[in-house]
């Protein structure tokens, strides 16, 4: 008996090997299998109630020093626009070609300390839609007087994902057909300290977005399909 439980041991070994060289020799990015994306182009600078400032009075937090953002992503798009009330909300995207291990994208969590923040509440809460659930998080933190509540969610592929366990599914289901998983970071923020009306504007914000992009683009930046 002994002996059986050690073959049987041995052989999901190989087998989990097997999965991992199949893994590990992905032959092309999964951009290569649809449209190119610009994200300069694919979001507008005016939607529903909301318009690019031009001249922006607050400064958008970049989530790495512009080195690693070269060597982490293909993309990356930061604006801050302007409701007829003068709330504004910054948006922030890093798109990467390649998300795997150290390429992944970095969460705020990490980079908002590393640019001086303080990090006071992280918690899981999907964005809801005419389109279906996010799955978001939301964190809330404080440099010297400045209050930043930010929504943020990540997008492997075609899949918006939550926490590390999907994530790494998701990669091996892009190994597996042999695709390099593309992936992409959408943050919001603003400065405000009632998180409660950031928290809804952000999502008036977020649903005006993906109303104004065509069905393939919201695809993109969320993975939700059709309503």
């Amino acid at each position: 008996m002994p002996t059986n439980r050690i073959a049987y041991f041995i052989a999901a070994l190989m087998f989990a090997g097997s999965i991992g060289a199949v893994v590990a020799r992905p032959r092309a990015t999964a951009e290569g299998a649809r449209p190119a994306i610009s994200l300069e182009s694919m979001i507008p600078k005016r939607f529903g109630d909301w318009r690019e400032e031009p001249n922006p009075i607050v400064q958008v937090v970049n989530p790495q020093t512009q080195a690693l953002l070269d060597k982490l992503y293909s993309q990356v798009l930061s604006r801050t626009y302007v409701n007829a009330e003068g709330y504004r909300i910054m948006l922030s995207m890093a798109y990467g070609l390649d998300q795997r291990g150290a390429l992944q994208a970095h969460k705020p969590e990490v980079c908002y300390p590393a640019q001086g923040f303080t990090l006071h509440r992280t918690e899981a809460s999907p964005v809801a839609t005419p389109f279906g659930e996010i799955p978001a998080r939301r964190i809330f933190t404080t440099k010297g007087p400045r209050e930043e509540p930010v929504t943020y969610w990540f997008t492997v592929g075609d899949k918006a994902v939550h926490g590390s366990l999907q994530k790494r599914l998701v990669d091996l289901r892009y190994g597996l057909s042999g695709q390099i998983p593309d992936g992409l970071l959408f943050r919001v923020s603003s400065i405000d300290t009632d998180q409660g009306r950031a928290n809804h504007l952000q999502d008036q914000f977020i649903n005006q977005l993906l109303r104004a992009v065509s069905p393939e683009e919201r695809k993109r930046l969320s993975g939700l399909g059709e309503s």
